[in-house]
């Protein structure tokens, strides 16, 4: 029995190739289609064509003013890709942005998964650290990838997680950090946060679609992962972190949930500016040479001290640090926050802003928006680590104790706040960042080649 169901038909690709159908036919991706032929009577006016459920398969129906035809969809052309997932376990954000996951999801991504025939399993997560929890202890046997579908904290909380598991299985102690193995499980993103930043910079665009066809064609890219660990301890893992103006505009923005996404960041960023102030710090970080030099010091557990005479330090007034694994494409910087990075050369990007004027400051600050050197500034110093430490030396850096604050305002002006992967991180102690070439492997590609094609700057 042919059942027209409510988002069964597949409207998802944008720009892609249209069949000679009237406007209500549906878009296919051509790699899910097999080479189906014109309805017998060519002649015939096709009143209507799209993809329908019948039965417990998708089919390709048109109705003419002769007769209704259709034919199952077989994704036959997805044979030839050797890394294609079967079965997947998904992790949903419902909270995400403007809690438009479920509906991304539903809409947008379901409908192919279901058109390539791969089998899913759906947890929705009720509260922040929700997948984390159930990572560590569900069963992924059955499973040949974990996809999240939420923004840049969630795609953080699911990479930390699986990276956790996979050491826990390995039997591999997280306090000794020089050799950790990798996740086991590819993990796919979804993007449907605000900023989308790991997705934009593995696909080059933050499409929802361009994602799902790079998890259902099994293309997967391996990724660099930083660990970020004070005294010794892991705190987490992740691929980019801001301290300084980065940190305390999202501490800003978390107190201001009651607010819409967009609103919250730009409210976060005024403030964070008419409060501006420089950070007293001590960053020491250990040049990078190359990936094999990294890779065989590691395998042989050198100690720090064996190469100690290596690391360079810095102290001064500093803006905001960053430090980042990856580009970090997003819309306000599209040539990436660290343009230089790429996804798996081994290495991290540390940018240092000195202390200087607002107005410059800002003007650094717009520069992320344009095709110019946002690094071609004398108080912004750029280098290529594979280590950093950044130790704060005073926390009462630049208070005044005779101006009055509100007593929440005084302990964000005087916290240590980390903006690691869009979560807020707060730390009292130094804190060690340290790279880790090719850790996990996510579902993703093409972002390098575009990347490359582009105008490249040599300031990292």
């Amino acid at each position: 029995m042919l059942r027209g169901r409510r988002g069964s038909r597949v409207r998802a690709l944008e720009g892609g190739p249209e069949e000679e159908a009237p406007p209500a036919v549906a878009e296919v991706p051509s790699a899910l289609l097999p080479s189906l032929q014109q309805p017998e009577a060519t002649a015939e006016q096709i009143l209507l064509r799209g993809i329908f459920e019948i039965g417990r398969g998708s089919c390709d129906v048109v109705l003419s003013e002769r007769a209704l035809r259709w034919r199952p969809i077989v994704p036959e052309r997805l044979a030839g890709f050797s890394n294609r997932p079967k079965s997947l376990k998904i992790f949903l954000n419902p909270q995400s942005h403007k809690k438009e996951a479920t509906q991304i999801y539903h809409e947008k991504v379901e409908p192919l998964l279901k058109l390539a025939g791969i089998k899913t399993d759906v947890t929705i997560t009720e509260y922040e650290g929700h997948a984390l929890s159930l990572l560590k202890e569900c069963e992924l046997q059955g499973f040949d990838g974990v996809v999240c579908v939420g923004g840049d904290g969630f795609a953080n909380e699911v990479a930390h997680a699986l990276l956790l598991r996979a050491q826990k299985n390995a039997g591999v102690e997280t306090d000794y950090l020089l050799t950790l193995v990798r996740a086991q499980l590819p993990l796919g993103v979804i993007p449907a946060g605000s900023t989308n930043v790991l997705a934009h910079s593995l696909h080059g665009v933050p499409h929802v679609v361009t994602a799902t066809l790079h998890i259902i064609m099994g293309h997967i890219q391996p990724v660099d992962v930083c660990t970020f660990s004070t005294m010794g301890k892991l705190l987490r893992f992740g691929f980019s972190a801001m301290f300084g103006f980065g940190g305390r505009t999202l501490a800003l923005a978390e107190k201001c949930r009651w607010m819409s996404p967009n609103q919250r960041r730009d409210f976060a960023v005024i403030k964070a500016l008419a409060k501006l102030k420089p950070e007293d710090c001590e960053i020491s970080f250990l040049p990078f040479k190359s990936t094999q030099d990294l890779q065989e010091r590691r395998a042989q557990r050198s100690p720090e001290s064996d190469y100690s005479e290596q690391w360079q330090m810095i102290q001064g007034q500093f803006l905001n640090v960053s430090i980042m694994a990856i580009p970090c494409l997003c819309s306000v910087a599209p040539r990436g926050l660290a343009p230089n990075t790429r996804l798996n050369n081994g290495s991290m990007a540390l940018i240092i802003v000195r202390n200087t004027s607002r107005p410059e400051f800002i003007k650094h600050l717009k520069r992320y928006a344009s095709v110019r050197n946002q690094f071609n500034f004398p108080f912004v110093e750029t280098y290529t680590v594979e280590e950093v430490k950044v130790q704060r030396k005073n926390n009462m850096s630049g208070h005044n104790p005779e101006e009055k604050n509100e007593p929440h305002e005084f302990v964000l002006e005087n916290s240590f706040p980390w903006n690691v992967d869009g979560d807020l991180m707060e730390v009292t102690s130094e804190v060690h960042v340290r790279l880790h070439p090719r850790l996990i492997s996510l579902y993703g590609g093409g972002a390098e080649a575009m990347n490359d094609s582009k105008v490249t700057c040599s300031c990292l």
